[in-house]
């Protein structure tokens, strides 16, 4: 199957020019310019007047997991095909290893889940819930196998919490096999001691959440992450950093000139402490964590992706219904799931940034499909338009208007954490690996579609 998608502006990491993009079976053979090289095709999508950009590549998703008694609301194909809709087209989601399991066990029971099931291409990371001389030597094995990032808790002490020595022994194995830790950065052990203090006193509203789990403690597990790190002589991973005073330890590491890289997501840009205390149990929607911040945070993130100190935006999407799971936390906010939707959104959200000029095209495609796809060992396959790499192609209308709402989007939860915000941008045509998988409101798509992708070791590193 041949196709061209004639006469948009291709915008990549590295440039923006108007062209055709020529596709032959799964693969980019072209990027050239308009009717500059006869081209039969069996299809032909005409872009004019719109972007065309790489699909969006989602370093952080969380299907069907296990959390407090329930799981994630999206399964593998309904996530995945949430993901399309919105012009996402690589998602990599994250294996759990159980206390006293073996990472094996982890990985074959998150393969089992997704195979067969996915509308896009997947890969994985690993959560390290039991770091011990067994799964120090499963992590060389599964580099071998392209599941070569890892990731570590700080946080949730008695479920995935590590402590300083076996992060510190998990990093060091990193550094010699080449993996890439990712690291949930949270002072658990603090923050369960405040947890206890907020319910004593009757604080039992969502909105502590976002008390008990302190900026100063974000801030504080990645200056202890990054020295751990610096000791360890290995790369370092922040996910969902939310703080400016973490923010502030990651470029102070950058800046000295260490491997040291974070993600933040587009709640924590677009959403606030005000959402956390809305009337009610509303606040329970905005439940995540590392939590929602005072909105006096946001403009220091959008500074930091626009200098680089925030490498990628991921979306940490986790998300939970509001009727049955959220619910589970009233009277006691410590109970209610973490997690909020966000798989559809991302590409959307990022681009208002670029409506309203806190960053540039080029860096929206950055952000959302570059970096991520060479942090995490899949660039040039995906991340950009280019000659060899996969046909994931995404034609962007970046002026449509779109309202956002529970009633129209395609995620398995029964709210939206953006209900009538209206952006501009809207995804008109996904192509996975050449083949049109949503068109202008139709999805064409299908469960098994998608492959497992074995990503190579981190991009920046080699």
């Amino acid at each position: 199957m041949r196709t061209i998608v004639r006469g948009g502006t291709v915008v990549t990491a590295a440039e923006e020019v108007v062209a055709d993009v020529l596709v032959d079976g799964e693969r980019v053979v072209g990027v050239v310019s308009p009717g500059a090289v006869p081209f039969v095709a069996d299809t032909e999508i005409d872009a004019t007047g719109r972007l065309v950009v790489p699909g969006g590549v989602d370093a952080h998703t969380h299907m069907e997991m296990p959390f407090g008694g329930t799981f994630s609301a999206d399964t593998f194909e309904t996530g995945t095909r949430a993901a399309a809709w919105g012009g996402t087209t690589t998602i990599i989601d994250f294996p759990i290893q159980s206390r006293g399991g073996s990472l094996r066990e982890g990985l074959d029971a998150w393969h089992a889940k997704a195979a067969g099931k996915c509308a896009i291409d997947y890969g994985f990371h690993m959560i390290l819930a039991d770091v011990d001389d067994s799964s120090l030597k499963e992590m060389e094995a599964l580099v071998g196998e392209g599941v070569t990032s890892f990731k570590l808790f700080m946080a949730y002490p008695g479920v995935f919490y590590s402590d300083d020595g076996r992060i510190l022994r998990a990093m060091q194995k990193a550094a010699e096999t080449g993996g890439l830790i990712m690291m949930h950065a949270e002072n658990g052990i603090a923050i369960d001691v405040l947890v206890e203090q907020a319910l004593a006193r009757g604080q039992t509203d969502p909105r502590y959440h976002g008390d008990v789990r302190h900026a100063l403690l974000e801030a504080e597990a990645t200056h202890r992450a990054i020295q751990l790190s610096r000791v360890a002589g290995a790369p370092l991973y922040v996910v969902h950093l939310s703080a400016r005073q973490a923010l502030d330890q990651v470029a102070a590491a950058r800046e000295a000139g260490d491997n040291v890289f974070a993600e933040t997501c587009p709640q924590y840009l677009f959403l606030s402490t005000d959402d956390l205390a809305r009337p009610g149990f509303e606040g329970a929607k905005y439940v995540c964590s590392t939590p929602l911040r005072p909105a006096e945070h946001q403009a220091a993130l959008w500074r930091g992706l626009r200098n680089d100190d925030l490498s990628v935006i991921s979306t940490d999407h986790c998300p939970f219904c509001f009727k049955g799971q959220k619910e589970m936390g009233l009277g006691d906010f410590s109970k209610i799931p973490n997690g909020m939707p966000g798989v559809e959104t991302r590409m959307d959200l990022l681009h208002q940034g670029v409506v309203e000029g806190r960053i540039s095209r080029r860096r929206w495609i950055e952000l959302a499909c570059a970096t991520p796809a060479r942090m995490f060992g899949l660039h040039p396959r995906k991340g950009t338009i280019a000659p060899g790499s996969d046909a994931d192609i995404v034609v962007y209308d970046p002026t449509a208007q779109q309202t956002h709402s529970a009633a129209t989007h395609h995620m398995a939860v029964d709210y939206s954490a953006y209900e009538g915000r209206t952006t501009t941008g809207r995804v008109d045509t996904v192509l996975s690996r050449g083949r049109v998988i949503v068109d202008r409101g139709e999805y064409l798509g299908s469960a098994g579609h998608g492959s497992f992708l074995a990503r190579d070791t981190c991009g920046y590193l080699r």
